[in-house]
């Protein structure tokens, strides 16, 4: 690991102490408001961050991160996810933290200054890829068009699910490039290009964010060449570099908000009496318990497995893929029986769980719903070539 593994522990305690100070004493109030997180609020708390000296942490060292590799990350993300407000406080929340790791592995030159620095001191972004119509899972069924016009290139499309599209300071758009038989490429613009709309946010089943999830027109958007990320026509394989990782760190927040949620329940049944005896001495409930605490620690497992094939220098689809699916599964059914171990407690607003709760729901959809992750992984299982084996129906 690029940090000893004890300092990597004390930042990750470091960055817990933070969250329990400093953001879960915000969390009523803004939940109460049923709205998404101010602006006003996520840079309050990104000050009280830098103050602690745990914002950013996840950041490369040249724009004032601690250098964690994949498998620090996880141990300091999952604390700032312990409070829905944490990643927000110490910028690491979606999609920001994804673009600072691709903006960081691809942008070069003048981008760097630009779009990556600034997005690390505390602007927003978004990246638009989205579309309605199933181009998200299925980023082939992309219409967005992006046609050279001179030394320009103009795009027009309509993209939707626009995390923080409200109020980003740019866009990282991908459209299929005409110029280059149609394969995307990725661009950076200002939110304030002409032609760049953001329609509307969409509601959803949770606010946990700021800027929205936002339906957005793209129409006669002109930018100069200058704006491609990259190399133009290599839109998917830079998506690859961001979404696998993303993937990972998707999992690291909801692992601290699904433990969250079992401190909660099993803190309540520590001390709610019923039927004669602690309500965590019922079996239905230890079982419960006991399922919560093997759920987490398989997620961890699977979370800092893939963690490292990453840090070993692969590309690590495969393995992200396994673990975005059974994380998300595994998170969902630990809120889930937190929920229940609550009773009508776990249904109203007075614990985070319910909130939490129908937070969670989304993350099995976010970077690719499981079904389209079980697909890939399933194809890719197949054997091949020298580890085909005869077929054994074939008598």
């Amino acid at each position: 690991m690029s940090e000893l593994p004890g300092a990597v522990d004390r930042l990750a305690e470091k960055v817990r102490d933070f969250v329990i100070r400093d953001c879960i004493p915000e969390e009523a109030a803004w939940r109460a408001s049923g709205e998404e997180v101010s602006e006003e609020l996520r840079r309050a708390l990104m000050a009280r961050a830098r103050d602690a000296g745990v914002y950013g942490l996840h950041l490369p060292k040249a724009f004032g991160g601690a250098g964690l590799d994949h498998r620090g990350k996880a141990k300091v993300l999952e604390a700032a996810g312990y409070s829905m407000l944490g990643p927000l406080a110490l910028h690491c929340a979606a999609p920001d933290e994804g673009n600072q790791h691709l903006l960081d592995v691809v942008a070069e030159g003048s981008h760097r200054e630009d779009y990556l620095r600034p997005l690390c001191e505390g602007e927003r972004s978004c990246f638009l890829m989205t579309e309605p119509g199933g181009a998200g899972a299925d980023p082939a069924g992309m219409k967005t068009l992006a046609v050279r016009d001179g030394g320009d290139y103009v795009i027009n499309g309509r993209k939707w699910f626009i995390t923080g599209a409200l109020g980003a300071r740019f866009a990282i758009i991908m459209a299929r490039d005409a110029s280059a038989g149609g394969a995307p490429t990725l661009f950076l613009t200002p939110m304030t290009t002409p032609g760049i709309n953001v329609i509307r946010p969409m509601e959803v089943m949770a606010h946990d964010s700021t800027g929205g999830h936002c339906l957005v027109d793209l129409v006669d958007v002109r930018v100069p060449a200058s704006a491609v990320l990259g190399e133009p026509g290599q839109g998917f394989r830079y998506a690859q570099v961001r979404l696998a990782p993303a993937r990972l760190t998707h999992c690291m927040r909801w692992l601290g908000a699904a433990q969250r949620s079992h401190d909660v329940a099993r803190s309540h049944a520590a001390h709610r009496h019923l039927f004669g005896d602690l309500l965590g001495h019922h079996q239905g409930v230890s079982f419960q318990l006991a399922d919560n605490e093997m759920d987490l620690y398989a997620a961890r497992a699977v979370t800092a497995q893939a963690c490292a094939v990453l840090d070993a220098g692969s590309q690590g689809r495969h393995e992200s893929s396994m673990a975005k699916v059974f994380v998300s599964e595994a998170a969902s059914r630990v809120v889930d029986r937190s929920v229940q171990i609550l009773g009508g407690l776990g249904v109203t607003g007075m614990t985070p769980v319910e909130h939490i709760y129908r937070s969670i729901r989304a993350f099995r959809i976010y970077d690719g719903p499981s079904e389209a992750h079980r697909m890939a992984i399933g194809r890719r299982s197949l054997p091949k070539g020298d580890d085909l084996l005869p077929d054994l129906t074939d008598f």
